[in-house]
């Protein structure tokens, strides 16, 4: 069963593009992101395209990728942040914030779509990462779904089903009635393992009737600045191991979901130990030694 059961879970990076990589995934250096993906896509399934969260990309981009992958690879992407902003630094007022125009914006998202339509048989999740909203930004979480509501309602309309994710980073929003709104509006999960959020197992085994959808485990991990600065950006070695109760977890967490027909995809961010590779090797060694029997195998 256990076979069976991995082949629901792909293994993927957040991002790609580290030439600190090169002697643990890569062979030699490359000029541009795509030189990368022919190799990095000899060692995992799926990849996430981090860099789109920051701008939307040109078309050539967008099929350079694709041309460097074989045809069972996927993609997960970022939609672009301007779209999950509700607010901006006013220009010339100190600390003032003023609403942000393409704040789930239909039009902004169709531009993005358009650009990225080769794409989308690869794409197993669209992720909307919603930075933390103070009560200035999004003054409660049913204005959050309100707001989610009326901008997936009109893509449905306008796109049909496309596989959008959710991620939030306020922990207070992760409630029964925001695991509801996801099921009810056919919506994925993102489940990260981050500072400051509970654990992505611990949510999981919270709302888990409420998860009937494939699903996106991000292990982001904790202070940014400090693991960069005791890594000095080279992110080819663990500096930071997790707990093995940890991994164990979620690694359990991500059984019980492909156990229930739903594929996972687990993207693991330099930042969690301090070499993304290295912890996918880690897990994977930790997950062909597991043993899966049910809800039995769940820590919690």
């Amino acid at each position: 069963m256990m076979n069976s059961l991995q082949q629901h879970i792909r293994w993927g990076t957040c991002s790609w593009n580290y030439p600190s990589w090169v002697g643990v995934v890569y062979t030699s250096l490359q000029p541009r992101a795509a030189g990368y993906l022919r190799e990095y896509a000899q060692h995992f399934d799926t990849a996430e395209i981090d860099s789109w969260f920051y701008r939307i990309p040109e078309r050539d981009e967008v099929a350079e990728y694709l041309a460097q992958v074989p045809e069972g690879f996927r993609f997960t992407c970022k939609a672009p942040r301007e779209l999950t902003v509700p607010t901006l630094r006013a220009r010339g007022a100190s600390g003032s914030e003023a609403p942000n125009p393409s704040f789930l914006s239909d039009e902004r998202f169709a531009r993005f779509l358009e650009v990225i339509e080769p794409m989308l048989p690869r794409l197993d999740a669209i992720m909307f990462e919603f930075e933390y909203l103070n009560r200035q930004r999004m003054p409660s979480l049913t204005a959050f779904l309100d707001a989610l509501d009326r901008f997936t309602t009109s893509l449905r309309a306008r796109f049909g089903q496309l596989p959008f994710a959710i991620e939030t980073r306020n922990r207070n929003f992760l409630t029964e009635s925001f695991f509801r709104f996801l099921l009810e509006h056919k919506l994925l999960p993102v489940f990260s393992e981050k500072i400051y959020m509970p654990h992505a197992y611990e949510v999981y085994a919270l709302y888990r009737e409420l998860v009937q959808s494939d699903a996106v485990i991000r292990l982001l991990g904790g202070d940014r600045g400090a693991i960069e600065e005791k890594t000095g950006m080279q992110w080819n070695a663990i500096i930071d191991p997790k707990p093995a109760e940890e991994k164990r977890a979620i690694l359990s967490m991500a059984m019980d979901l492909a156990a229930r027909g739903h594929a996972v995809t687990i993207n693991v961010n330099n930042h969690y130990e301090g070499s993304a590779p290295l912890t996918i090797e880690d897990l994977k060694a930790r997950l062909s030694g597991m043993q899966y029997s049910g809800d039995s195998a769940l820590p919690f």
